[in-house]
């Protein structure tokens, strides 16, 4: 089949050649979950032990055969078992919005409390409550708002994503990986990487849309998902979660733009408005207008785009600036840039004396244009040193608060970060970074043993001893992007 046909469900979207006869390095397929599955039940046991309904299997099956179908009646799908199922999927210690109420307290009274909000979302009479904005810190030092919800309306929001997850998992196209079921961080980090050293790519586009989040136009969010969503009630839901609100300092304010980061809902709505705006016009773009091979891959709003031609490049970026800017979206001046990158970049720079490649970086990992042990190139990834240091920080300041504990207590606790750190960063060619993160985790626990006593006796050959009994070793856990991406998704298999 031609490249063209089967472009519209590609992992990392990927436009080959006209008339190439070769496979190209990163053919379409079908996403991870769907071969196979189509004729099995999605189904689950609920608190109760009795199965849930097979109805959201059908509203599947209905979306992926009728791509243009609105869905008229979805709010029977919201079920006393599927608030319990959203209820018991939330975290136990997270903190209360509003309200002030917490999942123990709301756990206590469950059934009763469940009955009742029931009744309220299928009445009409659930009222969505402002969320509690609160700040985080972020690597560069800047302040991430961050929303709140009351407990209710993050078990009411959940159970709405689930519905219309199986609506919109047919539509979203490939190359879109930000916060989807079955899709993580790393299977865009391999999509990516797989696209780079298998595709002719000699150009990337790094794309940063700048306040994504607070610049969504909420009119415009509404009319997308009645494309497809025709039950009023449930657009009647999103409303009430658009138009609740923020409360910051006991004051209350109210936005026609932007989505409440941090609420359940969130992702989902920024995934339904960037497919419409960003997601379906690239596809077109590139099958329609490039010349040559095009990647794809985009992670909620942290987009990435690799071109054969810079002539191609640029003229996305044009038309991209455009047509973000028709959607109240703009492309951050700063963030976005095109850099040339790729297995001919190091030579064609050093024929012009413009030294090394750039790297860009995508998901917290940067990416550099590196060479193997032969001299053949080799996509390089290693993690972001401002991330590295942000985490650094906070280790020690929880050091610092658990300074007199017990070291088997403090060994506990840095043994279950650096793991986790590690779960994440472990990647092929970042091995150096993990040594320095454990290094310097080491370096920061001793310091702080150092300061529990004024005769002290932590000597770097007792600190190496401690380490060695608490910290993992840094190794690599996780498998070259191409043997993991081809095991996710085998595109050579019939019917593939």
């Amino acid at each position: 089949m031609h490249g063209r046909e089967k472009s519209d469900s590609a992992i990392v979207a990927t436009k080959p050649a006209n008339k190439a006869w070769k496979r190209a390095a990163e053919w379409v397929e079908p996403r991870a979950g769907t071969k196979g599955n189509t004729g099995q039940p999605h189904t689950r046991r609920a608190q109760n032990r009795a199965s849930v309904s097979q109805g959201l299997e059908r509203v599947r099956q209905a979306a992926k055969q009728r791509k243009k179908e609105r869905f008229t009646a979805l709010m029977h799908h919201i079920t006393i078992d599927r608030l319990r199922d959203s209820f018991f999927a939330l975290k136990r210690n997270a903190a209360p919005g509003v309200d002030g109420v917490t999942w123990r307290y709301y756990e206590a009274g469950l059934e009763e409390h469940l009955q009742r909000l029931h009744a309220q979302v299928q009445s009409g009479a659930y009222r969505a409550l402002p969320v509690r904005r609160q700040y985080i810190p972020k690597p560069d030092g800047k302040q991430r708002p961050l929303g709140i919800a009351a407990l209710e309306d993050k078990i009411v929001q959940r159970a709405v994503v689930d519905v219309l997850n199986g609506i919109y998992e047919t539509d979203f196209l490939g190359f879109s990986y930000g916060f989807r079921p079955g899709r993580s961080q790393h299977d865009a980090l391999d999509a990516l990487a797989t696209a780079i050293t298998s595709t002719p790519v000699n150009w990337i586009l790094d794309a940063d849309i700048r306040s994504f989040f607070d610049s969504v136009s909420q009119d415009w969010l509404i009319r997308f998902m009645e494309h497809r969503i025709g039950d009023p009630r449930i657009i009647r839901l999103v409303r009430k979660w658009l138009k609740a609100g923020v409360l910051e300092d006991g004051e209350w304010s109210v936005s026609e733009e932007g989505t409440p980061q941090g609420a359940v809902i969130s992702p989902l709505l920024a995934n339904v408005y960037l497919h419409y705006v960003f997601d379906l016009w690239a596809n077109r773009w590139r099958r329609r207008e490039a010349k040559g091979n095009v990647i794809i891959s985009r992670y909620a709003d942290d987009v990435v785009v690799g071109f054969e031609h810079e002539a191609d490049a640029r003229h996305f970026w044009d038309a991209m600036r455009l047509r973000l800017e028709e959607f109240s979206l703009v492309l951050h001046p700063d963030k976005t840039r095109l850099l040339e990158f790729g297995r001919n970049a190091a030579g064609r720079r050093k024929r012009h004396g413009l030294g090394r490649p750039e790297t860009f970086s995508f998901l917290g990992l940067v990416y550099i244009c590196g060479k193997s042990r032969r001299g053949a190139f080799q996509l390089q990834r290693k993690t972001r040193g401002d991330r590295m240091q942000a985490k650094l920080r906070q280790i020690k300041e929880e050091l610092r608060r658990r300074m007199h504990e017990p070291i088997p207590i403090q060994g506990h606790w840095l043994r279950q970060v650096v793991r986790g750190y590690f779960a994440y960063h472990a990647v092929p060619t970042n091995s150096r970074a993990l040594v320095a993160f454990r290094y310097h985790v080491t370096n920061l626990w001793r310091r702080s043993l150092r300061r529990r006593s004024q005769k002290d006796a932590m000597t770097w050959a007792r600190m190496t001893r401690l380490a060695d009994d608490w910290l993992p070793r840094p190794r690599i856990l996780h498998p070259w992007p191409s043997d993991r991406f081809a095991v996710k998704h085998p595109r050579w298999e019939p019917g593939a």
